[in-house]
């Protein structure tokens, strides 16, 4: 016969699982650190963009990222950078290549910059929209801009 210490473990470890379809809390998962996710074109395998994040949770089918960093590349073989876009935090919804965070962006090309708060990020449309507190800085001549 099975030491009655041993029979509680072995009961606990085979019935924790149906425990939680039951309705108990699962511990959340640990966070990854440093993460980068390379996203390549379809048909050739250029890189299209990287995300980098300090710290990144799961958020159902999507992912929280702190420290957001996306570089947009040419997707070609010349894998040109396009632009930069910089968060303090963000999810990105992982089917759609798309990104969204409440809080600060910075959204950085060779001719202009765009800060503000409220924001998101579409890759297929290479779209950014911003909500509030938008200020623009262009790095290049505006003649008759105005005309």
């Amino acid at each position: 016969m099975m030491n009655p210490r041993r029979l509680r473990l072995l009961r606990a470890l085979l019935l924790a699982p149906c425990s939680l379809l039951l309705g108990g809390e699962a511990a959340a998962p640990a966070p990854a650190q440093n993460w980068v996710l390379p996203i390549f074109t379809d048909k050739e395998g250029f890189r299209s963009m990287t995300l980098r994040g300090s710290e990144v949770r799961p958020r159902g089918k999507n992912i929280e990222v702190s420290d957001l960093s996306i570089t947009v590349f040419s997707g070609d073989a010349a894998a040109r950078v396009d632009s930069i876009l910089l968060s303090p935090s963000a999810v990105f919804f992982t089917k759609e290549n798309r990104a969204a965070g409440e809080k600060a962006v910075r959204f950085i090309r060779d001719d202009f910059e765009v800060t503000g708060v409220g924001w998101t990020y579409d890759h297929a449309q290479r779209k950014v929209s911003l909500q509030s507190n938008v200020r623009v800085t262009f790095r290049m001549p505006l003649n008759d801009i105005l005309k």
